[in-house]
């Protein structure tokens, strides 16, 4: 594998632990505070399996688009 595939796997990596925590807290807090649900091992899971899929699809999403330019060129602020 190339150095630069590798660096971006990692980095891919990184950001998609990173998103399934961040996901499963604010999951946790949503169903903390929106329901009289205990929060129990298999609620936990239910999140896990549910935070996994979006967490990833968001990474290759953010990743894979330019968004930064994309804005820039729709708020008319491209450099010249």
């Amino acid at each position: 594998m190339k150095k630069k595939n590798k660096k971006r796997l990692e980095v891919f990596f990184e950001f998609l632990i990173f998103g399934i925590a961040l996901g499963i807290v604010e999951d946790i807090i949503a169903i903390w505070f929106a329901t009289d649900a205990k929060i129990t091992p298999h609620v936990f899971l239910i999140v896990l399996l549910v935070t996994i899929p979006f967490a990833a699809l968001g990474e290759l999403i953010v990743d894979r688009v330019h968004w930064f330019k994309w804005v820039r060129k729709k708020l008319g602020m491209n450099k010249q």
